[in-house]
């Protein structure tokens, strides 16, 4: 039996529940932010925040620029601009965190269309179900005021899939530098698009309370620098497939953490919606082809 098909190491389990725990407070962190800090304004100090870690990572050589160009502001500037968006519009964190699982199936569709990778009968079965699923939690009166937020959610999985596929076609770049690289483009850009677009920025960092604050460190060292330095450790070790699945418990955390921290209410539509995407989403991510390992590593970023 070969290191990476035995069994993993209780160490190994740790690490998965670090990335899971992290990545749902992290959602959770992200819309307690975006209560007092512009959504641009919060992803550039998310950015400028890993930034001050990552930078020693940022080496030449840079293959294939302009194409690493194009994931690292749809990965940034656009996936994480819409996402604080779509926070600060919401009034329930819980939905969100669901639909932004459909990532998942958007990248085998995109894979699909853009890489001629097949899409076996369960995952096709899964990506209808993972969409009916948010279509049906939409609709329930606790979560249609935030279908503009929701469907911004979705807007930004879509971006993250097209990256993810683009990623598969270039050079394989570690996580960290990846991050890095993500976290110069992404910086000055919220930076920029706050300046230009949101109002009243100094009055609302100086109104900030502390849990605001310790947000964007959360985001910008614990889930950007940290998560990322994990699930780079695993993949490493271990085939992404074998690891992967588990991450599917992240929205478990977040939704627990809105409905007991946040005010979230779960009608019985969510529920079932909710629980429809998961088993759409799960669906995919079980059966989605996988790629060359060195793709894995670089998809891992």
């Amino acid at each position: 039996m070969s290191a990476k098909s035995s069994p993993l190491s209780g160490l190994e389990y740790l690490a998965i529940v670090g990335i899971i725990l992290t990545w749902g407070i992290n959602n959770a962190a992200a819309k307690v932010a975006t209560m007092y800090l512009p959504p641009m304004l919060m992803g550039g100090l998310r950015f400028l925040a890993a930034l001050a870690f990552l930078f020693p990572f940022i080496k030449p050589p840079f293959p294939e620029f302009r194409k690493l160009l194009v994931i690292m502001l749809l990965t940034g500037p656009i996936h994480f601009g819409v996402i604080y968006l779509a926070f600060s519009m919401a009034g329930s964190l819980s939905p969100l965190v669901v639909a932004s699982q459909l990532w998942i199936p958007f990248t085998a569709l995109f894979a699909w269309r853009m890489l001629g990778e097949t899409m076996r009968a369960p995952a096709a079965l899964g990506l209808v179900i993972a969409f009916l699923g948010v279509a049906w939690m939409s609709l329930d009166p606790h979560a249609i005021g935030d279908l503009p937020a929701i469907a911004l959610i979705v807007f930004a999985g879509a971006c993250w899939a097209v990256a993810t596929v683009l990623v598969r076609k270039t050079p394989g770049i570690k996580p960290l530098k990846m991050q890095g690289m993500t976290a110069v483009v992404a910086a000055p850009v919220l930076l920029l698009m706050s300046l230009i677009f949101e109002t009243d920025q100094v009055a609302k960092v100086q109104a900030a309370p502390p849990i605001a604050w310790a947000a964007v460190l959360f985001a910008g060292l614990v889930s950007t620098v940290g998560a990322s330095a994990l699930l780079f450790w695993l993949v490493q070790r271990r085939e992404p497939g074998r690891v992967t699945p588990y991450f599917l418990l992240t929205p478990l955390v977040s939704c627990s953490i809105g409905v007991a921290f946040l005010g979230d209410k779960l009608s019985a539509q969510l529920l079932i919606g909710g629980a429809a995407t998961m088993v759409g989403v799960a669906l995919v991510a079980l059966t989605e082809k996988r790629g060359k390992p060195e793709e894995q590593l670089a998809e891992a970023a």
